[in-house]
């Protein structure tokens, strides 16, 4: 007799080979052969009940260039483990063609000669035509969005997200979990979440005065659909005072609350549900491991590391679903539910092509709508770029080496700090720099750009510091996004190294001396999470120095030199 995790695994392989690697038809296509709309939505419908994931939009309601991490490290049980494969191993791992529209859409190589070929990605117009296209097939499915909505662009940050929440509520999503929004400040995300047509999950959201579930997040909700009972458990970011300003969201608690999750678990099975989706901003590791810690869960739509992988990952008997972000993709999943167990499902991860997929005319409008009060501001052209900006890798995004010059000059400082975070869109060589841009990689609650004294020492304890939230081999104490990005200095890193010991050769680059640890530096810097942090706005600071570049030209960036991988 086949074991549930048997029949799973043969499901998966099934899902493997339904349309190589789950993407369809398409996969395989050279370079020069057209896609179509058809070829990307294709699906042949399975079971009784279908899922539609998105996460990480950060606010990008436009098509965009997106381009995959280069370095994406995985340590201790997840070291070799996808989603830490990148380039032609991905590629190869998948079985994806060099040059093919997957090549583009999933790695890095070429990635500015194969934008040119197949053009930009997202824009929530032409996820609603996919949205709509799989509800055509299956109307009862369930839209869920992973969070990182309302935050990342010049007119979230000046509508308070506004323009986000129209847009998604007309996208009709059936619920959501958060991270970013919170930087909104704990008023304004009540005030979005008391008004919002569908679910606000998550089970780990406390109240921190009085430790128990926050009353404004219910952490689950059942859904009836396809003739199953269906509950989906909301899973916020763990980490939001560590990675976050904790004094802009002072009555909430957070954490990873495992042992809460397996008693929602519990509660909602013995409430009849058949089947279990945890819809999570944990980021994919944590997932992993929350997978093999609670039983009971059928599908977890993992978001915040923004991975996009063409399979799901299988845990004991749970599936993980990596959707990436910036609207870059839609996963659909269906699933067959019988006799209160997943028996079975397909998958595909589906690249949203900006210049084959049509996009819907209403959504279009709308969007258009939102961006129609600051268009003149947000088309300003600042400057031009002969380089390939991108930020995505655990080291080195040449969007934060061109924030990191920006502050040292215009803050006259000589070495400069930028946060790792993971959101922003790419440029490709001869593009523009508009307003629009800047912001995309640079809109945040606490822009402010600070200006201050350090000491060799504490340097390194921030670097150390956050090179554990990185690299410490229990993904649970994974608590930060990417490395911190470093102007006007260079080190080493040997990632095996335990905590305090990773960080070496630290040098000031203006002079090659090795860094004091007793003396001060001037650092500049932004996205601290102290309050009352002072200075100009970041975006200004990157907009005077483009301004003055004219053309921005980066060379490799080589100062960080890693090992132990």
């Amino acid at each position: 007799m086949i074991s549930r995790r048997d029949f799973l695994q043969v499901s998966m392989a099934a899902s493997a080979l339904y349309g190589a690697s789950g993407f369809g038809n398409w996969a395989k296509l050279a370079a020069q052969q057209a896609l179509t709309q058809d070829q990307l939505l294709e699906f042949d419908t399975f079971g009784n009940v279908s899922l539609i994931h998105i996460t990480d939009i950060h606010a990008q309601m436009k098509p965009v260039y997106f381009r995959e991490p280069e370095i994406n490290i995985g340590v201790g049980s997840n070291k070799g483990e996808v989603p830490h494969v990148t380039g032609a191993e991905f590629r190869k791992l998948y079985g994806i063609e060099d040059g093919s529209p997957s090549h583009y859409a999933l790695t890095y190589n070429d990635f500015s000669s194969l934008a040119k070929e197949y053009g930009r990605v997202g824009g929530l117009d032409r996820v609603a035509t996919v949205v709509n296209s799989i509800r055509a097939a299956r109307p009862d499915a369930l839209l869920l969005d992973g969070g990182d909505t309302w935050h990342g662009s010049y007119t979230c940050y000046h509508t308070e997200g506004q323009d986000m929440v129209n847009v998604m509520n007309a996208l009709k999503p059936d619920a959501m979990t958060f991270h970013w929004e919170f930087t909104l400040g704990q008023d304004r995300v009540r005030e979005i979440v008391e008004g919002l047509p569908f679910d606000a999950l998550g089970q780990n959201i406390f109240d921190a005065m009085w430790d128990e579930p926050a009353a404004e997040f219910k952490p689950y909700e059942f859904y009836e659909r396809g003739g199953v009972k269906i509950a989906v458990i909301g899973q916020a970011f763990p980490y939001m005072p560590i990675a976050n300003p904790g004094w802009m969201f002072p009555d909430y608690s957070f954490g990873i609350r495992d042992a809460n999750m397996q008693k929602m678990v519990d509660e909602v099975r013995s409430q009849g549900a058949e089947l279990v989706v945890c819809l999570s901003h944990n980021g994919f590791d944590v997932d992993k491991k929350m997978a093999g810690v609670v039983s009971g869960i059928d599908v977890i739509l993992s978001g915040h590391t923004h991975d996009a992988l063409p399979e799901p990952v299988l845990v004991d008997d749970t599936i993980i679903i990596a959707s990436g972000s910036n609207g870059k993709f839609v996963s659909r999943v269906d699933l067959d539910v019988r006799d209160g167990k997943m028996m079975g499902f397909r998958h595909k991860l589906i690249p949203i092509f900006s210049d084959v997929i049509e996009p819907d005319a209403d959504m279009t409008a709308l969007i258009d709508e939102q961006r129609a009060p600051y268009l003149a501001e947000l088309d300003e052209v600042i400057g031009t770029t002969d380089s390939l900006l991108y930020r995505r890798g655990n080291f080195n995004g040449s969007w934060d080496d061109l924030i990191c010059d920006a502050l040292l000059s215009e803050r006259d400082a000589e070495i400069a700090m930028s946060p790792g975070v993971r959101w922003g869109p790419s440029l490709i060589p001869g593009d523009d720099i508009t307003r629009d841009d800047i912001w995309n990689v640079t809109s945040m609650s606490y822009g402010e750009a600070y200006r201050s004294e350090m000491t060799g020492e504490f340097i390194k304890v921030i670097l150390e510091d956050v090179a554990d939230n990185i690299f410490n081999p229990d993904p649970y104490y994974q608590q930060g996004g990417d490395m911190v990005r470093i102007g006007g200095m260079g080190y080493s890193i040997d990632i095996s190294k335990p905590q305090g010991e990773r960080i070496s050769d630290m040098t000031l680059l203006s002079t090659g001396e090795a860094i004091d640890p007793a003396r001060n530096y001037v650092v500049a810097g932004w996205a601290s999470v102290n309050e009352g942090t002072e200075g100009p706005q970041i975006w200004d600071v990157v907009e005077s120095h483009i301004r003055k570049q004219g053309t921005i030209s980066l060379e490799p960036n080589t100062s960080v030199k890693v090992s132990g991988t």
